[in-house]
């Protein structure tokens, strides 16, 4: 009965990493799209900067345009004030030149504060670069340890199902057939040990009594409480 105890703790030992690895399988895609999502959100965060650099870019041409247009208006308006034959039309003239110049000035105040903010974000479209360049080594090298983890779980899953399949054609039946009912009934699972009086399976206290046959004897025992098999084991000895 010993040989059959030992090949339903191993059987255990399969179904509970098989478990793992069902929990492995689901979780990590998961882990590998949040990885995807915080990555894409740091590329959005740098392109947004730049897109934002590109802009004031070409902002600051635009106002340039403007400025040499104010200036070429200006100069034909001084070449026309010599050609007036009233003062009417002279001070019309002036106030167009005026009105030239404060325009001008507006202009050459927004470029300035254009050319403060495009410092400001070439530095920092600088670094958001580089923390990028940074960001995609890791999360290249993340993401390629997440997926041969996820390959490995398909390769590992079917070497334990074949495993257990192995194991159990030498497990009678009707024994077999218990330890799935038991483990169908106990979270998956059906064998546990047994130390110092208490079940690891429930972590209840068995009668001292049973305890004493279970150290003793190779017969298959029940916990009277979770109803798994159970069986001894030292747990101070390295396994």
């Amino acid at each position: 009965m010993k040989d059959k105890l030992l090949l339903l703790i191993k059987i255990q030992e399969c179904d509970s990493l098989l478990v793992k690895l069902a929990a492995k399988k689901k979780i990590l895609p998961e882990n590998i799209e949040k990885l995807n999502k915080e990555f894409q959100l740091i590329k959005e965060k740098t392109e947004k900067n730049k897109i934002k650099y590109e802009e004031l870019k070409s902002r600051h041409v635009e106002n340039e345009n403007k400025i040499k247009k104010i200036n070429e208006g200006i100069v034909k308006t001084k070449e026309r004030i010599l050609e007036v034959k009233n003062n009417k039309e002279y001070q019309a003239m002036l106030m167009e030149i005026e009105t030239a110049e404060s325009a001008r000035g507006e202009v050459e105040t927004e470029i300035i504060s254009i050319l403060e903010e495009l410092d400001k974000l070439v530095v920092l479209v600088k670094k958001e670069e580089e923390d990028l360049r940074q960001s995609q080594i890791k999360y290249e090298q993340e993401k390629k340890t997440l997926e041969d983890d996820l390959n490995a779980v398909d390769t590992d899953t079917a070497d334990l199902e074949q495993k257990r399949i192995d194991l159990q054609k030498n497990v009678p039946g009707e024994l077999l057939s218990k330890y799935e009912k038991i483990k169908k009934r106990n979270n998956g699972i059906g064998v546990t040990s047994v130390w110092k009086s208490v079940c690891n399976g429930c972590h209840m206290n068995i009668p001292p009594q049973l305890y004493n046959e279970i150290r003793r004897s190779d017969e298959l025992f029940s916990c009277p409480n979770c109803n798994r098999i159970i069986y001894f084991q030292d747990m101070e000895k390295p396994s």
